[in-house]
């Protein structure tokens, strides 16, 4: 696993020894990062369900100005901490969010209207549809710009509940089981 572009092009990033972490592939990543394309650029991005934060770091190689990152496993937790460390990440670029995982996090941005992201990024664990309806908030608008964007990584048999306005389906993307559905908020009128 590594960074595929950017100012940290090559960069080996670690997995904890005996958890089953499923990373994004390099081929599903470098398409996530040519579908969002210049948006990712100055932008502040969520990285939910990070595991070793392989996507999160990988947006800011590209220029993401800010990732915050959401992982409630203790060892991926640790993974991706020495692997933010490792790359000479600080706390100017990233944050590790650690009370309570994405419900947790649901409940901050809840209480916290104005606080909002310009893309989102979500990687449940595939096959477990309880975790897919936490992202429920999100295919809503919770926690999303006007104009923001939210991919959501899923297996091709276990897609995420339907979005709701303003939120709307731009297209999915399908990389042999794995399937990236990309949504947009709604600009104001």
């Amino acid at each position: 696993m590594r960074v595929i572009a950017g100012r940290m092009k090559g960069r080996h990033l670690r997995a904890p020894k005996g958890y089953d972490v499923r990373p994004t592939s390099d081929k599903v990543k470098g398409a996530l990062f040519n579908i969002l394309g210049p948006r990712i650029a100055g932008a502040t991005m969520i990285d939910l369900f990070a595991g070793t934060g392989s996507v999160g770091i990988e947006a800011v190689s590209r220029g993401a100005d800010h990732v915050l990152f959401v992982e409630d496993n203790p060892q991926a937790r640790a993974a991706l901490t020495a692997n933010l460390a490792a790359c000479g990440l600080s706390e100017h670029d990233t944050t590790v969010w650690t009370k309570g995982g994405v419900a947790g996090l649901l409940g901050h941005l809840k209480r916290n209207s104005g606080l909002t992201y310009d893309v989102v990024f979500a990687d449940p664990p595939y096959h477990r549809p309880e975790i897919l309806r936490l992202l429920r908030s999100f295919l809503a608008g919770l926690g999303l710009a006007p104009g923001g964007w939210l991919v959501i990584e899923h297996a091709e048999d276990t897609p995420p509940p339907p979005p709701v306005a303003p939120m709307t389906h731009v297209r999915s993307y399908r990389y042999g089981d794995t399937v990236l559905a990309v949504y947009t908020k709604s600009e104001p009128s």
